[in-house]
């Protein structure tokens, strides 16, 4: 393929995303030398489509657990049994099996794609040395920060060097937490200029004093505007709803819904406020911010999922020899087809409409449909909470075991780490986020007087 029509066909700048104009060379906004970008990756960004969501999330249910019912349903009026994780490969939130998904991986990566991703970085002749050296010490002197690729450049309050052009790296391109028996990993991945995901993570305790762990993780829609703003804006919102409803003695999973109702509601406030100037953005203004969650909750012996979107909850057993599965069904045109019972698994997620999501979390939100359940586990297990940027790589409840190290259950942070490292080896295509919470189930009369 000639320069010229390869160069006709970019959508947008890899690196910043400024629309472009046919024979462009460089990007005006960055400075991206075009004749260098290769072939556009056969990767598809998480887009919204206004389609109604199928299928509903479920009441709490009673059980052995001393809270009391929760008293707000979700989307359906049929309680749904607690369940436990020997009756896997999984429930969904209506208590219906999931699919399983052997041999059906979805990867945007091409068979042909350059050999570990794009990064959306481009390579600067070196400057002068001297020149370099006096501008450095000039910038340095004056307490500015100076640019990581020609390292000559002041940078300027917008994130971009003021003698190449070059974008700086953000601080969340790369992020790790460890909090008591909680770790989660977020990277920006090898394709992306930024990354729209977020994470929050948290430990606090029940009246009766016994712990409680929580995890939130969101990927921003990238269709739409600010979505990095809106992943971030609802991770924290749900995570101060959960710190904030736990220790009351709400029921875990009542909690969950109302956490993702004060998600919402903070992403939906993104859209009256025009936040941060759009003029590397201009292209997207016209959506409101949107993104997808996903949360579980470990307190009181219960493990309660709750999600909007395509991001999903795994249980990998800490004895391999059990089942895996997965404990979340996606809003998405690929999980709707299969409902519907117009494609079997294999077809539809080798659609390229596959992650076309039809829920999230956003003012232009066709309908809110907050997907709640309660599983009850009777063996020690990890539960693996992600975005796509990680299942894309490991779709089936059986790979994503394999891809999670042995001792992950021990060394949580290390497990994410190299489940971030799992994805950026499959070819990174998206933003990679994860969290892992070890859930121990006491032996039968184990700590007894």
């Amino acid at each position: 393929m000639s320069q010229s029509h390869q160069q006709a066909s970019l959508p947008g700048c890899p690196s910043c995303e400024e629309p472009l104009e046919p024979g462009d060379l460089f990007c005006g906004a960055c400075g991206y030398d075009l004749s260098a970008v290769p072939a556009p990756p056969g990767d598809r960004p998480t887009v919204a489509i206004t389609v109604p969501a199928q299928g509903a999330g479920v009441a709490a249910a009673g059980g052995p657990v001393e809270w009391p019912p929760a008293s707000v349903t979700d989307s359906a009026d049929v309680p749904a049994p607690t369940h436990r994780p020997a009756d896997l490969p999984g429930v969904d939130s209506g208590g219906k099996p999931l699919p399983t998904a052997e041999g059906t991986a979805v990867r945007y990566d091409e068979p042909d794609a350059p050999e570990g991703g794009a990064s959306g970085d481009f390579e600067l002749a070196a400057p002068d040395p001297r020149a370099a050296e006096h501008a450095t010490a000039g910038a340095v002197a004056a307490g500015a920060k100076v640019c990581v690729a020609c390292r000559s450049g002041r940078v300027d309050t917008d994130g971009y060097c003021e003698n190449c052009g070059h974008a700086q790296p953000r601080e969340r391109d790369h992020m790790e937490q460890e909090l008591g028996p909680v770790a989660a990993v977020s990277d920006r991945g090898l394709r992306h200029h930024r990354n729209e995901d977020a994470f929050a993570v948290s430990t606090t305790a029940l009246p009766d004093g016994s712990p409680a762990v929580v995890a939130i993780v969101c990927d921003g829609v990238s269709s739409a505007s600010r979505p990095d703003e809106a992943s971030a804006a609802a991770a924290g919102a749900a995570n101060e709803a959960l710190l904030e409803s736990l220790p009351r003695g709400t029921h875990p999973q009542q909690a969950m819904h109302e956490a993702i109702l004060a998600a919402s509601e903070a992403v939906n406030a993104l859209a009256q406020d025009p936040g941060q100037a759009l003029e590397h953005d201009q292209h997207r203004h016209q959506n409101a911010p949107a993104c997808t969650l996903v949360g579980a909750i470990m307190a009181g012996g219960l493990l309660v999922v709750g999600w909007v979107g395509d991001s999903r909850v795994y249980w990998v057993p800490e004895d391999r020899s059990h089942a895996s599965a997965r404990l979340t069904e996606d809003d998405s045109w690929a999980a709707q087809m299969v409902a519907a019972g117009l494609m079997n698994e294999a077809e539809a997620y080798a659609d390229e409409r596959a992650h076309a999501i039809t829920g999230w979390l956003g003012a232009d939100a066709y309908e809110l449909e907050p997907h709640t359940a309660s599983f009850k586990p009777d063996r020690s297990g990890l539960v693996v909470v992600c975005t796509d940027g990680l299942w894309n790589y490991a779709e089936g409840a059986d790979e994503m075991a394999a891809a999670v190290p042995a001792d992950a259950y021990e060394r949580p942070l290390r497990g994410a780490q190299v489940l971030v490292g799992h994805a950026l080896d499959g070819g990174g295509h998206d933003n990679v986020t994860v969290a892992l919470l070890p859930f121990a189930v006491t032996a039968p009369g184990a700590g007894s007087a």
